[in-house]
């Protein structure tokens, strides 16, 4: 990953883009990808796709979410306090005490979750308030004067940095998924620069964390061959992840292909062929039921699509102090490229 490409990353996670609301950070991708692209369009909801034109009669979409979860204000009360509704699965262990951002008209008002003293909390009482019950303050006395910095409506997140870690790893909020857009974006470019055969498209949808909507959407006006759908994945190897739930995948030993559900053999097959050509270290995960990502939307659209989940190992998920290894995500649009790069020799239709 070089200065330009990680100064991008930086900028997609430090614009906030709640679902709903992701038109700046659509935006910037917009640009990134307008650089290489042979042709970039957005839709009504602001989905947002780049293409680059191939020679070969085969179009594979490589796709991320540019959403994130985060909070909106519900109401204010005559305080002055903010009450809240979440967007997305917010966490709501993790929100109190936390540093936030009100994302206005006029700009980002600043604010705290409130979190009442542990020397004033029954120390009986360990249970969580609800995000529902929880309010954020931002310093007003009354709600005249919040209601003149703040609307019902407005989208609220986590106001986080991001932290270098050791071993070229980070934390930040917001890597789901603004990863996954990197990735896609980087995998378009790579693909362009390797001369691919086949037509190319990257593509960041909107509200994929209030129900897969955007690649809904997506899916059935592209109608690509394939797709490969980036986002993170549980790494299961930090302290306190169940027993029952731990999968193997581990940060920092490559993208994790999905098998299983929504992700069609044949493309597991492409992508996993294409590792090995390119000597870039995979992970296998299994999903039984569902990936819980966009490739749920994208392989039921039209008449199916084959699609496949490719995950970037993530630890912490939905917290405001997500983890992963860049290497990781590096060799995610690696593969992507590389399987785009093959795609003109692949037959994602299974014999039956």
């Amino acid at each position: 990953m070089d200065e330009t490409q990680r100064a991008f990353l930086e900028e997609l996670l430090g614009t906030a883009s709640p679902s709903g609301f992701e038109t700046t950070g659509q935006r910037r991708w917009v640009e990134y990808v307008s650089e290489f692209a042979d042709d970039v369009r957005t839709d009504d909801y602001g989905n947002a796709v780049a293409t680059v034109e191939g020679t070969a009669d085969t179009s594979v979409a490589l796709a991320g979410h540019g959403d994130e979860i985060g909070f909106m204000v519900r109401d204010i009360e005559e305080s002055g306090a903010i009450r809240m509704t979440p967007i997305g699965g917010s966490d709501r262990t993790v929100s109190k005490g936390q540093h936030v951002r009100i994302h206005t008209d006029d700009g980002p008002v600043p604010g705290v979750v409130g979190q009442t003293a542990i020397h004033l909390r029954d120390r009986e009482d360990d249970s969580v308030d609800d995000i529902s019950e929880q309010h954020v303050d931002i310093g007003v006395t009354d709600d005249e004067a919040a209601e003149e910095l703040v609307e019902r409506g407005d989208p609220i997140t986590f106001d986080q940095t991001i932290s270098e870690l050791e071993n070229g790893r980070i934390s930040a909020r917001g890597l789901d998924n603004r990863i996954g857009i990197w990735a896609a974006a980087e995998g378009l470019r790579r693909a362009a620069e390797g001369g691919t055969e086949a037509t190319v498209h990257a593509v960041s949808t909107v509200q994929e964390e209030l129900g897969l909507q955007g690649a809904k959407m997506v899916g059935f006006d592209l109608a690509p061959d394939a797709v490969v759908a980036t986002d993170v994945t549980h790494a299961t190897d930090a302290p306190g992840t169940p027993g029952d739930r731990s999968t193997g995948v581990e940060l920092g030993e490559g993208p994790v292909v999905a098998r299983g559900s929504a992700n069609h053999p044949n493309v597991v097959e492409a992508v996993r062929a294409a590792a090995d050509e390119e000597d870039i270290d995979i992970q296998l995960q299994a999903t039984g039921s569902r990936t819980g990502t966009d490739a749920d939307a994208f392989y039921t659209s039209r008449g199916g699509i084959p699609s496949l989940n490719l995950g970037v190992p993530n630890r912490y998920m939905h917290t405001p102090v997500e983890v992963l290894d860049l290497e990781d995500l590096d060799d995610a649009a690696d593969l992507l490229a590389a399987f785009a790069e093959s795609a003109h020799e692949q037959t994602f239709t299974v014999e039956v």
